[in-house]
């Protein structure tokens, strides 16, 4: 399973955060949810082959904590996200622009020479 993937579910995004603020056991990770200590563990172990979280075993106990480095694939979709940032309308109307002036050319280029003006060019 993928970061992206393994995000898709609440209750793994509720264990992310929870992790995010310290290392925890499943009995803790647990008591704060309406799920079985088993449903967490398997949350845990679809986080874990993700590479979200790392386990250490101490004794009998399984202790759970965030690999911020699994974290890098989210991080740098979404930094693309919001660097291209929102297309204005200004931008749509020069890209309409852009279609309308090519496809013209394309018709003159090819002897197929059909009316200019559209509904919305006369309005």
């Amino acid at each position: 399973m993928d970061a992206f993937a393994a995000l898709g579910d609440p209750v793994r995004r509720g264990l992310l955060a929870d992790l995010a603020a310290a290392p925890a056991r499943v009995v803790d990770l647990a008591e704060t949810r309406s799920i079985s200590r088993p449903a967490v563990s398997k949350h845990l172990r679809l986080l874990a082959e993700a590479g979200l979280v790392s386990v250490e075993s101490r004794g009998r106990e399984r202790h759970y904590r965030l690999r911020r480095d699994g974290l890098a694939p989210l991080t740098t979709y979404v930094e693309g996200l919001i660097r291209t940032g929102p297309l204005t309308d200004n931008a749509l109307d020069a890209l309409e622009t852009e279609v309308r002036r090519t496809s013209r050319e394309r018709r003159r280029e090819t002897g197929a020479i059909a009316p200019t003006t559209d509904a919305k060019e006369t309005a």
